[in-house]
């Protein structure tokens, strides 16, 4: 065994380990768990751990050395952009304001821009801040040092007039204001089916050539249940048509690439956010490649935590999945970040979660250290084989809307929704047989909570793709429990028949008191009175106890009696288990006992 200088043994001089020996040691953990069978070869092992995503790339559980190199990524800085389009670390700290009233709006904003943010995302126009108050609200905000990016909707010429004006008004250069106008009238097709000219929107980059004119904001389409790469795929497509249009109004094709600003969504999947930031940047260094000016290609990212993955639910956990989302997000090298308030889908944040939100990027930035490092992920062989497969779906993807005619005819026609709506009805599938779990929802939800109570927030904008939440099967659910709760005085109840002693039937009935408590329903275990039971026990018990325990409860009272587990039993109308649609089942359960939709 050698020893270093400083008298540390070298990990190089340990035997060298080898695939087949790490697949004998997985096997036997597989087997322990029930997922393999002692018929299950070792060279099976790769297929069982092998993730599938939804966009049909397999992810294997294991890289080594052995594997094909990925391409180069070349350099943070440098074409082809997968390592970042700047060459340092850190991110630009975002805060989204969508509030009406320019007082609270400016009060919200200087109290962000005190402790640590860095921009401003400003809705105006329609639902958000009236473009007549932008002077107001923004009073004593230095604009030449904190950026402000405009999300005007369809009004985005008259907020670059207001903008315009409100930077000649306080002596500002435009060329020194940082920030975008936010115009996006393709993302405004795909939210509400409206069309305006894109034609509108390159005519603000020839007006105001100082100023970002154009935002793609992708998350329109992770919104409606695309996968990362369909909605890399969308994004470039759209991005695509703002260059024709931009360089059509005349603009050189590198000023034409420097307008746009591309949002993108990042969620509690560190690894798929990362890789997919990153697949971003090598897709469009490519456009860029191929419209003649590769140094121009490196995208402008901005990262929203998923707002779709956002639960009304036990809503304290969307602070983990803002706080994983801002990592990835960090570590996939946006520009800049905005972390949504964990009260998103109860309405208007409150003080302390836009405090919150603000502090998930400060923490990680400044306690975590993890801008220190530009593209850290880089090397590592699963983040560089999933980013190079990302971004050949994407590229696949895109190729398909432009021979549709690009993105407005792949919207008028249906393609983009079409293809949406499958990958979303995938993910809502496993959503509702749990194999995509939502944990205070589907995992593990707390019947006796309390939620934070918020005043309204503006209704989105809607009439095109459809919003999706992950959690929406199973709160929908909770809303008519608590409903019921409401008119009744008590939750709708399920009566659990217990077999065996404690240790027998405990695991049954933790895993039946957590699947109804998902659909809002409680269980006892005391005296049946509810029109719905489920017998809770082992599977020894079940072939002699199952038949007269379901008789008694019928009569008893009990229409519908259900099974943990498996097996066909006289008087067993139907089974909850691992793996099963629990949606189906809540759903059903809920009618039984009476429960309005």
């Amino acid at each position: 065994m050698s020893t270093s200088a400083d008298g540390l043994t070298l990990g190089a001089d340990f035997p060298a380990a080898t695939a087949e020996q790490w697949r004998r040691l997985a096997l036997a953990a597989l087997r322990k768990s029930g997922a393999a069978t002692e018929e299950t070869a070792p060279e099976q092992v790769d297929d069982l751990l092998a993730t599938v995503t939804y966009d049909g790339l397999r992810m294997a559980a294991l890289h080594t050395a052995d594997d094909a190199p990925p391409p180069p990524a070349g350099l943070p800085g440098q074409w082809p952009f997968v390592r970042g389009s700047r060459p340092l670390g850190g991110w630009d700290v975002r805060q989204a304001h969508a509030g009406r009233d320019p007082k609270q709006v400016r009060e919200e904003i200087l109290t962000d821009l005190e402790n640590g943010v860095t921009s401003l995302w400003l809705a105006v126009g329609g639902d958000g801040l009236p473009l007549s108050a932008l002077p107001a609200a923004l009073d004593g905000v230095y604009l030449d040092l904190a950026g402000v990016v405009l999300d005007p909707g369809p009004d985005f010429t008259a907020a670059a007039e207001a903008w315009s004006a409100l930077l000649t008004a306080r002596g500002v250069d435009p060329a020194q204001a940082r920030g975008g106008l936010g115009a996006d009238p393709l993302g405004w097709l795909a939210r509400t089916g409206q069309k305006i000219a894109v034609g509108e929107a390159a005519a603000l980059a020839v007006r105001y050539p100082e100023l970002r004119a154009i935002s793609v904001d992708a998350t329109v389409y992770h919104e409606a249940g695309a996968s990362d790469a369909e909605e890399l795929g969308c994004a470039t497509a759209a991005g695509v048509a703002y260059l024709r249009a931009l360089t059509d109004a005349g603009l050189p094709i590198q000023e034409a690439l420097g307008h746009l600003e591309f949002r993108f969504a990042a969620t509690a999947d560190q690894f798929a956010t990362i890789a997919k930031l990153r697949a971003a940047r090598r897709v469009w260094a490519r456009v860029a490649e191929m419209c003649g000016a590769p140094e121009a290609g490196g995208q402008r990212q901005h990262a929203v935590t998923s707002a779709a993955m956002m639960t009304a639910r036990d809503p304290w956990v969307n602070l983990l999945r803002t706080t994983l989302a801002t990592f990835a997000a960090g570590v996939g090298g946006a520009d800049a970040v905005t972390v949504l308030p964990f009260d998103h889908r109860l309405g208007r944040p409150d003080a302390v979660a836009r405090r919150l939100a603000r502090n998930t990027s400060l923490l990680l930035m400044e306690e975590s250290h993890v801008a220190r490092v530009a593209d850290p992920a880089g090397g590592s062989w699963y983040i560089e084989r999933y980013t190079d497969e990302l971004a050949h779906a994407a590229w696949d993807w895109f190729t398909t809307i432009e021979r549709a005619g690009g993105t407005v005819a792949a919207l008028d026609s249906g393609l983009i929704s079409d293809r949406l709506a499958a990958t979303w009805a995938k993910r809502a599938g496993n959503i509702a047989h749990r194999r995509d779990p939502i944990t205070g929802v589907s995992e593990f939800p707390n019947l006796a909570e309390r939620l934070p109570e918020r005043p309204p927030a503006p209704v989105p904008a809607t009439g095109g793709l459809p919003r999706h939440r992950l959690a929406e099967a199973f709160e929908r659910l909770r809303d008519r429990s608590d409903a019921h709760l409401a008119a009744t005085g008590s939750r709708p109840t399920v009566h659990l028949a217990l077999l065996g002693s404690p240790a027998a039937h405990g695991p049954r009935l933790t895993f039946a008191t957590n699947l109804f408590a998902a659909g809002g329903i409680a269980v006892t275990t005391g005296e049946s009175t509810s029109a719905v039971a489920c017998v809770c026990g082992p599977d020894r018990a079940y072939a002699e106890e199952a038949e007269p325990t379901a008789a008694a409860l019928r009569a008893a009272g009990a229409t519908r009696v259900l099974l943990a587990g498996r097996g066909d039993y006289p008087g067993i109308d139907g089974h909850i288990a691992m793996g099963g649609d629990a949606i189906a089942v809540l759903t059903t359960v809920l009618a039984d006992l009476g429960v309005d939709e």
